[in-house]
């Protein structure tokens, strides 16, 4: 099933508000990203920074089943979710 943009920014939003809860992930994600809490807390409602948000936990799969356990979601929601965000729709290599 396809997320609508909204749907997407929604769920991604989710997914940030665990990763801001989560003590030791969040400077990681900081890290990679170079972003600050600042930009965290500005860029919320940016869509292109909420793909990377969750770019970022799809970076390991132990991350993506530690969130959908939280969040009481099916593990693909997160690549679900992504697919409606920019850029994150399938590379087809044909």
């Amino acid at each position: 099933m396809a997320f609508s943009r909204d749907q997407a920014e929604t769920f991604a939003l989710t997914a940030l508000g665990w990763l801001a809860g989560h003590d030791e992930l969040l400077p990681v994600f900081l890290g990679a990203t170079g972003a600050s809490l600042s930009d965290v807390k500005t860029r919320a409602g940016d869509a292109d920074f909420l793909g990377s948000v969750l770019d970022f936990v799809m970076m390991d799969d132990a991350w993506v089943i530690e969130m959908c356990d939280a969040l009481a979601v099916p593990y693909e929601t997160v690549q679900t979710a992504r697919a409606g965000l920019p850029g994150g729709q399938q590379v087809h290599w044909t």
